[in-house]
């Protein structure tokens, strides 16, 4: 098939490399390059790096709606548009008499917005999965054409389901992809009365304290990981809890002993995974180990204090 493939986040790579293989990819339409990093330097989006590595047509568009954009992208003879993760909205003009399908990163209509997998996490979700749909005026609300789902892990973090979920996206697109050559497409319309909303994130909602929860204090910390991250103090060591998991293990609360147990309101998390100042990813115990200080000690700042 004759494909246009929109895109710009990491999340659309293996869908990518597979349909590449697989199709005739005509031209990758991406974002423009974009400061990144401490230096600002002007960065290619993941999609965008692909492309130009592996000789793929690129165009990109600071608005792909505009008069100019909508005409090259029209003129393209396309059996089908893949958008994933582009981070523009496709206006109705520029979508007329295209077939065009997106994959979202939830099972629709559950987590509509540019967050699902951080929501999904933060919510103490124990499924979640993609579903393939139809482009519509109100973000996320496209008719469902097809959607496969997995389990999410109780230490599980965005990072990790992020990357479980992106491999899925090839054989799910490519399914619709050929249902829809055959003609036997079944779109089922979403059930507004199940919607929920996924926002993107702040750094206002990485925060844990004394009162929360054992269940609420994991969760936080593993959907906010990699970003933005549960930032904590324990002695003048500022740390980042990046992965955490229950823990049957009796601590006090706001104290956490040198194995990375947490004590919490009800119970106990495990910190399995955190990142120093300045410093790499790291199992906590290997952390606490390179330390000289008493424990168990006080989790102080973004932490349960």
């Amino acid at each position: 098939m004759r494909l246009l493939f929109f895109g710009s986040g990491s999340f659309g790579l293996p869908t990518l490399r597979f349909l590449s293989g697989q199709h005739d990819v005509l031209a990758v339409v991406s974002q423009p390059d974009r400061p990144a990093g401490r230096r600002h330097r002007l960065t290619p989006t993941p999609i965008a790096d692909y492309a130009a590595e592996t000789g793929l047509p690129l165009l990109r568009f600071e608005d792909v709606n505009a008069d100019d954009a909508a005409t090259e992208l029209r003129a393209f003879d396309i059996d089908a548009w893949i958008v994933i993760a582009f981070g523009q909205k496709l206006s109705r003009p520029l979508l007329q008499n295209r077939f065009a399908i997106n994959l979202h990163a939830s099972l629709l209509p559950r987590w509509r917005g540019a967050a699902p997998i951080h929501h999904a996490v933060l919510s103490g979700d124990t499924k979640t999965g993609v579903s393939v749909i139809t482009l519509a005026d109100r973000m996320d609300a496209g008719d469902v054409l097809a959607t496969e789902s997995l389990p999410i892990a109780a230490a599980d973090t965005t990072g990790l389901l992020h990357d479980r979920l992106a491999e899925l996206g090839p054989a799910i697109v490519e399914q619709v992809l050929r249902a829809h050559a055959q003609g036997v497409l079944v779109p089922l319309p979403q059930d507004e009365a199940l919607a929920t909303a996924a926002p993107k994130l702040t750094r206002k909602q990485a925060q844990i304290d004394r009162t929360m929860p054992a269940e609420v204090v994991r969760g936080t910390i593993n959907g906010c990981a990699p970003w933005p991250g549960v930032s904590v103090r324990i002695h003048d060591h500022q740390l980042r809890l990046l992965r955490a998991a229950p823990s049957s293990e009796e601590q006090a609360i706001g104290v956490i002993s040198s194995k990375g147990v947490l004590g919490c309101q009800g119970g106990a998390v495990a910190i399995l995974e955190v990142q120093p100042q300045g410093g790499r990813v790291m199992p906590f115990e290997a952390w606490a180990r390179g330390r000289r200080m008493e424990w168990p000690a006080t989790v102080q700042g973004g932490g349960a204090t």
